[in-house]
């Protein structure tokens, strides 16, 4: 029986460690990804389930696709898989992003053409995560509506509160606006663990995310406040990774953890790994305390994801099926477009386009992710050679 459990959890490694290897694109493609490896190639569940999975995933604020990964690993291997599904589609991305972190710490400089070039290429992948977005979270003029709204006032009130306030807003106006509508059926998901372990993960969420930010005013510790920010960005950030881009930005930048140009060559360099968005934490944490700085900002930024899975998933048959949650839902996902419209501006372009030759690179690579379909960190490498040819050009 031991040995049997120990190739199960082994095997779940194995398949996430190659996911975590090869899943380029975002989001949207390691949902593709997932369910190629997990649906098509090794049966672990079907169709039907796997949808409820990533509807469930998509309900929960922080990384949809590692969240997707976790519940797989859950419904696999008990609470045990779920780590190793996520310790395997998350830490190869998250070594190659603090090795580039301490590259950038020795030679200390931000001026480089190459490092220009991966600040270029955010705006195109940013850009091009808007229009998908845009595409299936506001399919009508009301949450279009919504969306401008809220990038709107994401400008005008630059905080990671107020982004936080907006969310909740665009909720209530979704209940109030969407509660007719009929929610779909949900399906029962085979669980090693029941009703009282999902309180349990639901009690420590909640405790973390209200004690962190009351007790960091009396802990002078590096290591506290690297918790306390992502830990507290990982709980609230709905939309994927893209979007936790302008909440750390409002929580590392202005109070000088780095500059803005550092937050944006790593956001860069987080489009050329494989992997989820959110691994971006490791080459922050690198920067803002060393090893251990990288290793707490990673799992303060994914623990919340993990709790939230585990307290959901034994609930979810029934939360699946009540509208109003549904219609909040639909205005929450609006905002999450007009927050990601926000950062496409402000830190993002503004940050990376200086000159026209910028806004030309720009260009070359929004056209070849969008329109010749090139793989991101294809087009990551192509922009960081443009953007190397330009600063030895044009200085």
């Amino acid at each position: 029986m031991a040995t049997k459990k120990a190739g199960r959890y082994l095997e779940i490694l194995a398949a996430s460690t190659k996911l975590g290897l090869t899943s380029f694109g975002g989001p949207a493609a390691h949902i593709g990804y997932f369910r190629d490896e997990y649906v098509q190639k090794r049966k672990w569940l079907d169709d039907k389930l796997y949808a409820d999975l990533v509807a469930l995933c998509q309900f929960l604020p922080g990384p949809a696709s590692s969240q997707v990964g976790i519940s797989i690993g859950v419904l696999r291997g008990g609470l045990l898989g779920g780590i190793l599904s996520w310790i395997g589609f998350t830490l190869p991305s998250v070594f190659l992003l603090m090795a580039f972190a301490w590259v950038i710490m020795q030679t200390g400089s931000f001026e480089s053409g190459w490092i220009q070039g991966l600040k270029i290429v955010a705006v195109a992948v940013v850009a091009h995560a808007l229009m998908g977005m845009g595409k299936s979270l506001t399919p009508d003029r009301t949450r279009i509506t919504v969306a401008m709204i809220a990038a709107a006032a994401t400008l005008l009130i630059p905080t990671a509160w107020g982004q936080i306030l907006i969310i909740i807003l665009a909720g209530i106006f979704g209940v109030m606006f969407y509660k007719n509508e009929k929610a779909p059926e949900a399906v029962e998901m085979p669980l090693s663990f029941g009703k009282k372990t999902g309180i349990i993960a639901w009690i420590l969420f909640f405790a973390l995310l209200i004690l962190l930010p009351l007790f960091r005013p009396f802990v002078q510790a590096t290591w506290y406040a690297i918790f306390d920010i992502f830990y507290r960005v990982g709980s609230i950030v709905f939309g994927g990774g893209h979007v936790v881009l302008p909440m750390l930005e409002r929580e590392v930048v202005p109070v000088g953890w780095m500059s803005s140009e550092a937050f944006i060559a790593g956001y860069g360099a987080a489009q050329a790994v494989p992997g989820p968005l959110f691994t971006l934490s490791g080459y922050l944490g690198q920067i803002m305390g060393s090893f251990s700085g990288a290793a707490i900002a990673v799992i303060a930024m994914f623990l919340p994801s993990f709790l939230l899975v585990v307290g959901t998933l034994p609930f979810w048959a029934v939360i699946r099926t009540k509208p109003r949650i549904q219609a909040a839902l639909k205005g929450v996902n609006a905002a999450v477009v007009g927050i990601l419209l926000a950062a496409l501006y402000d830190p993002v372009f503004t940050s990376a386009v200086h000159d026209p030759i910028d806004f030309v690179i720009v260009l070359i690579s929004f056209t070849l992710l969008v329109f010749y379909k090139l793989s991101p960190w294809l087009v990551v490498i192509i922009t960081a050679i443009l953007g190397a040819l330009s600063f030895a050009m044009f200085g």
